[in-house]
């Protein structure tokens, strides 16, 4: 075996693949640079989410033609001169990798012009090596264009995902930098197209409003303390607006963004008892330590950070976090000023005397009368099949195409399904199985009138072997879950258009998940189209899902979830996973049963399903109380 010191550029490619590894990474270490420089106005542009063109322009103090040649040298860096530096550092791009990394497997043109100097210089590099140096004409500052992204690896180039996800990815690293710095203008533009201009901040809250929206910026309040270790501050958001979307929580230690699920648990535990469970809280909250007291070295791409003194920290960050949950939410929820409030008359026990004599018409109507039993054809539940059914939130004109009758529909719950097809657990309804469900109502099921509704939650009904107990989100879940399935193997949707279309602010980088998921969301039934650069536009849902404008929003937060978590997988698992989601949402959006009529046809509907005794996700959905069991409660 001989052993060999590895060539200049194959070790650059290698060391590259820690520090560039994707469009994004350049975009963070370029950025960073541009800080570093001491720009005041920064400029990304990128093609093709970074794969063709990734440009950062930024007007700092440039560098002289030596410096721009040696700065892509490797552990070339301005940041760092003796091993004493390394306990002292506050500026990011110290390690002296990124430009030597980004050279290796892109081609680089460096163009710059400090001050004082008249014209500036042109460098040339691809393949970590010089291919040109020259003199050009170019403001002061730095203009690097970093061309063809792996362009000699064909393999880490093959494996870069969608343009979507990538995209997204880049705008979560801009995020980043732009939030430490609310003093500098930054500008980031996708393929000619303007993502954010963002001008010079008079603060941090202004900046959080021009990246997050108004609707971020309104739904938090400050926090601040100062200890011996540690001094925090920042925005937590209020825990009425949490949400079980990821994306607003960010950490920034001495100005660097950094990831820590230590200090993510003691924000939480100060939200305790006081959000749902699965949602998380928006927070913005920036540390100030002692350089010696952090390690920001441990890692290549510097977005963790070792702390001598986590624990306390961890305490100090629970208290204020908790400290500032009771001053800003706590007290609005009491109102101890009742001196200006009237107060209500007291009425006397003969006030009736005193009502106006009025008479009620009459109705003329006969109390016994059923129409259900009288309906020309046998229907139970008269008027033509597909009539609507407003208490389950369905549009009247195309009920029968969502919820069919038995004998009405195909390719749709409980027509026409394959054995087997999406079913959970190994499940299959075979036709036999179907049968056995239906000798559930031998004798005559119940009329709707004597159909109970037990707390909204609960139907009851009466059945051959007992009564029946049918939950009525999991028997949604089912009926909703079969009909999307089909639908997607149709190619078709069914939705249910809202009067007024809803608009949804989601951020840049979630409206890029929309943008990404739009065929699989309108097979389902949605109808959302994008607005600007962070917003939505929900013109339609799937018949059965609520549509006003807090159901709307609660269930695009649950979508984003549900297509972040399989975003990574197979395209057809993504779309069966999305779909279950989507049934589940549904089934919690729906309007509440308020009649029996509406609960014997939810019960008809499941029993039509491919499987009425679980949801797709395994949770019974009925049960039967047998006349024994009753008799036992009774002893």
């Amino acid at each position: 075996m001989e052993i060999r010191i590895l060539p200049g550029n194959i070790a650059n490619m290698i060391a590259a693949g820690e520090v560039v590894q994707r469009p994004a990474s350049v975009v963070k270490e370029l950025m960073e640079n541009a800080v570093d420089a001491g720009a005041t106005q920064v400029m990304v542009i990128v093609t093709d989410a970074g794969r063709t063109l990734i440009q950062v322009i930024d007007n700092g103090v440039g560098m002289t033609p030596d410096q721009a040649v040696l700065s892509f040298e490797r552990h070339a860096t301005s940041k760092i001169a003796t091993a004493e530096d390394l306990n002292d550092i506050e500026t990011y791009g110290f390690r002296g990798e990124a430009l030597a990394s980004i050279a290796a497997v892109a081609e680089v043109t460096l163009k710059t012009r400090p001050e004082g100097q008249e014209v500036g210089c042109q460098v040339d590099f691809a393949a970590s090596k010089q291919t040109g140096t020259s003199e050009t004409s170019c403001p002061i500052g730095s203009n690097f264009a970093v061309r063809n992204l792996f362009f000699n690896v064909p393999a880490r180039r093959k494996f870069l995902k969608s343009d979507n996800v990538e995209l997204r990815h880049i705008i979560e690293e801009f995020t980043r930098v732009a939030l430490t710095h609310p003093e500098i203008a930054f500008t980031l533009k996708s393929n000619g197209r303007d993502i954010y201009v963002l001008q010079k901040a008079k603060s941090l809250k202004f900046r959080i409003h021009d990246l997050m929206g108004d609707s971020a910026s309104s739904e938090v309040f400050d926090i601040g303390t100062e200890t011996d270790v540690v001094k925090i501050h920042g925005y937590v958001g209020l825990p009425e607006k949490s949400r079980k979307t990821l994306g607003n929580q960010f950490f920034f230690v001495n100005g660097r963004y950094f990831r820590s699920p230590y200090f993510h648990k003691a924000v939480m535990k100060a939200y305790e008892d006081m959000i749902p469970d699965g949602a998380t809280p928006s927070y913005f909250i920036y540390l100030s330590v002692n350089p010696h007291d952090i390690d920001v070295n441990i890692h290549p791409t510097k977005t963790e950070v070792k702390f001598q003194d986590d624990t306390v920290i961890f305490q100090v960050l629970y208290a204020c976090v908790r400290e500032a949950l009771g001053k800003n939410t706590l007290g609005a929820q009491f109102d101890f000023d009742r001196g200006s409030v009237p107060e209500m008359p007291v009425f006397g026990n003969d006030f009736e005397k005193y009502r106006p004599e009025t008479s009620t018409p009459g109705t003329g109507a006969d109390p016994d009368y059923n129409p259900f039993d009288t309906m020309p054809g046998g229907s139970k539940y008269g008027g033509t099949p597909g009539a609507g059914f407003p208490g389950l939130g369905f549009a009247a004109t195309d009920a029968g195409a969502i919820f069919p009758d038995s004998d009405a529909a195909s390719g749709l719950p409980g027509a026409g399904h394959e054995p087997g097809r999406g079913t959970d657990f190994g499940y299959s309804a075979s036709v036999d199985k179907r049968q056995d469900y239906g000798k559930l109502f031998e004798e005559k099921t119940l009329p709707a009138s004597q159909v109970i509704i037990f707390r909204g939650k609960y139907i009851l009904t009466q059945v051959s072997s007992g009564l029946l107990a049918v939950d009525v989100t999991r028997a949604r879940e089912r009926i909703f879950y079969d009909r999307f399935l089909a639908l997607q193997e149709k190619r078709g949707h069914v939705s249910q258009t809202a009067l007024f279309p809803v608009r949804v602010t989601v951020g840049a980088a979630n409206r890029l998940i929309f943008t990404e998921h739009a065929e699989t969301l309108s097979s389902l039934g949605f109808e959302i189209s994008p607005d600007g650069t962070d917003t939505i536009v929900v013109s339609g849902v799937p018949e059965g899902y609520g549509v006003s404008q807090p159901k709307v929003e609660a269930a695009m937060a649950d979508l984003l979830v549900a297509m972040n978590e399989n975003s990574s997988g197979l395209p057809g698992m993504v779309e069966s996973k999305v779909a279950l989601k989507a049934a589940s949402i549904g089934a919690r959006s729906s309007d509440p049963l308020t009649s029996p009529l509406q609960a014997q046809r939810l019960v008809d509907l499941l029993f039509s399903s491919s499987n009425p005794e679980f949801t797709p996700s395994g949770k019974k959905i009925t049960a039967i109380i047998t006349a024994e069991e009753i008799e036992k409660k009774l002893q």
